[in-house]
């Protein structure tokens, strides 16, 4: 059906409403017969409810005006419309006041998305700067998907719940996964979700439990600088919809079941998932930026506006701040997370800019704030990972003392800590034992189990860990901002040569040290995560920000595989250990400072019982014991420059000394099996510049 729409009119040439239909539920819910319509908008004047055939139609096949004597109840616009079904392409267009200084921006020629839309089509000439001003832009704007929420066959499946002492995170990135040209997949499948699902052996192989992805909400790719493109993720427009662009199946319907089919194949394997979720800001940025959905419906309450209304609060360091502590946008926020545990199965959540949800609506710091009590205490959620990055942009800082009794923490002091100590520097030991323990100085006032410290020392923001062991510098030019982006501040060391080299000692040296950080990520006490390609020496070339780099700077490069193949085999050592703890439910039941106490553990310099705290000290020692009083495990950890000998402590037990791991060692004796590690005969053990060495009385 075809229609004409003259310049500013908003009378459609069609009337038919179908029937009033119902606030609730909001957005777009599939029923006998068709389809009921919700929507949220206070201020608006007057409402189109808009059907296209194609996702580039830039006339829409069917407009129905809500008429707001009958299709409007309260602050809610809904109507019911028969014949709909699921893979129906729809949007909004929003009539109200455009008045940037009272805090209202409605566009009556914009195509807006549904806020709870299960789905999103982009049309391949969809254009963000249309959006951003005057005119219809129907043929270029992304479009909204009818989904039947409950039309997939999960076959029993159901989130695994898997307790955090035996959890391993893999934190990731769909597309650069498996977007390498040598990743084995075909050009369709390469960087989607059916790809990820084609790499799952390679992750059973590698050990972990759990994938943390980086953000898969419908994200707007050309929220960027001019010339480049946001990859990360961190522009969300859509928090029900899964990135159209991550599928392979490219019709209306092909991304949720394709993200489900993901989710399925990854449970079957043992594997968590995880999604990085981003509640603190929106890809329609500043005050210049597009309106594709929340500004066009109701500008002031998604957002949280400066004193002057006309512009955008941005704590976010995006443009703008989203409005969390809102009743309405509180709602959305718990309705997305319901929605992606009971409909998709996900297993937790990630929340970038976490610090952000305990500001109100002036960007105060609130004592108690609504959305993080809420989901703190969701029944829904219950059993669910709630992981906070407990910053933001504006200097908010909350690691450690982040409100709630079940989430846990990106754990910011963990990853500098551990930098500073294995690069050697001065007044780093104390610090970096703290941290090996759970982080007991910021943990340790709340009765919390240890994984409460999520323990990660690179994260997609910054460098690889082979480039933190290659380059003293970012080099970001590539991203075209002179080098100015990025953090300056990484804590890293080249060991002699900026960036690749064929010296075969100073590759030596950063192999070890890789080593070193990884042992100490996945041993110290809390949930480790790693960083997707770490464990074969993944390189972004120096570039410490590569949100807009969707190429081999940000790719999987699957040729490292083989070429460090030692590496590899060391991280699964690591992991097989890591989960072997877990599976004590003593273990699992004690809080960290009760696994304290019953470690008896006790700090050591090169001298038993003789730790050195001084600014001047680079190595350190630590033996936990049994509840017989038998020493379990003695851990080195020397960030010398030179050999430095520990004595060792004796042993009430039968089983001697035996060396586990020695990251100073050749492959394959740096990380031996358990029940093969080799005896150590001597009274000390002589540990190598920059290395750690674990022995165990454990055969």
């Amino acid at each position: 059906m075809s229609m004409t729409r003259s310049e500013g009119a908003f009378e459609p040439a069609v009337q038919d409403v179908g029937t009033p239909g119902r606030s609730a539920p909001l957005g777009a819910e599939v029923s006998p017969g068709g389809v009921n319509f919700s929507v949220y908008s206070r201020s608006a004047s007057g409402i189109e409810l808009i059907f296209f055939d194609r996702e580039d139609d830039a006339l829409p096949a069917k407009v129905l005006p809500l008429d707001p004597a009958v299709n409007r109840t309260g602050i809610y616009w809904h109507a019911f419309v028969p014949g709909i079904k699921p893979g129906q392409l729809y949007g909004y267009r929003v009539r109200g006041p455009f008045d940037p200084a009272s805090g209202m921006r409605f566009d009556r020629d914009k195509v807006l998305l549904d806020p709870y839309g299960r789905g999103v089509v982009v049309p391949k000439n969809y254009s963000r700067k249309v959006a951003r001003h005057k005119g219809d832009n129907a043929a270029m704007s992304m479009k909204s998907v009818v989904v039947d929420s409950h039309a997939y066959d999960w076959e029993g499946d159901s989130p695994l719940c898997r307790p955090a002492s035996q959890t391993i995170i893999y934190e990731m990135h769909v597309r650069g996964f498996t977007m390498h040209p040598n990743s084995g997949l075909s050009e369709k499948m390469r960087g989607t979700y059916a790809g990820l699902v084609e790499k799952i052996p390679y992750l059973k192989q590698l050990g972990i439990t759990a994938v943390e992805l980086l953000p898969v909400f419908q994200f707007d790719s050309q929220n960027a600088p001019p010339g480049l493109v946001n990859y990360w993720g961190y522009g969300p427009i859509s928090f029900f919809a899964p990135h159209q662009a991550y599928s392979s199946r490219q019709d209306p319907l092909g991304p949720a079941n394709e993200f489900r089919d993901m989710v399925k194949a990854l449970h079957r394997a043992g594997i968590e998932v995880i999604l990085d979720v981003v509640f603190n800001h929106t890809a329609e940025g500043d005050h210049l930026g597009p309106t594709l959905c929340f500004r066009g419906l109701e500008n002031s309450t998604y957002y949280i506006l400066e004193k002057d209304r006309a512009r955008y609060a941005d704590y976010s360091g995006t443009g703008n701040t989203l409005n969390a502590n809102h009743p309405v946008v509180r709602r959305m926020i718990l309705d997305s997370l319901r929605y992606w545990v009971e409909e998709m199965h996900v297993d937790g959540f990630r929340f970038d800019l976490a610090a952000i949800l305990e500001r109100d609506e002036s960007g105060n710091l609130l004592p108690d704030p609504p959305v993080l009590w809420d989901i703190d205490s969701a029944p829904m959620l219950a059993g669910t990972k709630l992981i906070a990055e407990a910053w933001d942009a504006a200097g908010l800082y909350q690691v450690g003392s982040f409100l709630g009794n079940n989430w846990r923490e990106w754990n910011g002091r963990f990853r500098d800590d551990v930098r500073n100590f294995l690069r050697g520097d001065d007044n780093s030991v104390a610090s970096f034992a703290d941290r090996l323990l759970g982080s007991p100085q910021i943990y340790g006032r709340k009765e919390r189990e240890a994984e409460a410290s999520v323990n990660f020392v690179t994260c997609h923001d910054g460098f690889t860990l082979n480039d933190l062991v290659s380059y003293n510098g970012k080099h970001n030019e590539a991203n075209g901002e002179g080098d100015r982006d990025g953090a300056n501040d990484n804590r890293s060391y080249n060991w002699g040569i900026e960036g690749p080299t064929t010296d075969a000692n100073v590759e030596k040296f950063r192999n070890r040290q890789v080593k070193n950080f990884l042992a100490v990520t996945m041993l110290a006490l809390g949930l480790p995560m790693i960083l997707m390609g770490d464990e074969v020496r993944r390189t972004q070339q120096g570039n410490n920000n590569a949100y807009c780099q969707d190429n081999e700077i940000s790719w999987f490069d699957w040729a490292l595989v083989a070429k460090h193949a030692d590496l590899l085999r060391y991280v699964r050592s690591l992991g097989v250990h890591r989960l072997m703890r877990g599976f004590d439910p003593n273990f699992r039941a004690l809080t960290l400072n009760e696994l304290l106490r019953e470690a008896n553990g006790v700090w050591h310099g090169v001298k038993l019982n003789q730790p050195d705290w001084s600014s001047e000290s680079h190595g350190v020692a630590y033996s936990a014991a049994g509840r017989d009083g038998g020493v379990l495990f003695y851990a080195i950890f020397n960030s010398y420059w030179e050999v430095l000998e520990f004595e060792l402590p004796p042993t009430t037990l039968q089983e001697p000394w035996r060396r586990w791991i020695d990251t100073s060692l050749d492959s394959p004796q740096d990380i031996v099996e358990w029940k093969n590690a080799p005896v150590v005969t001597t009274r000390t053990y002589q540990a190598e510049a920059r290395s750690v060495v674990f022995l165990s009385t454990h055969a």
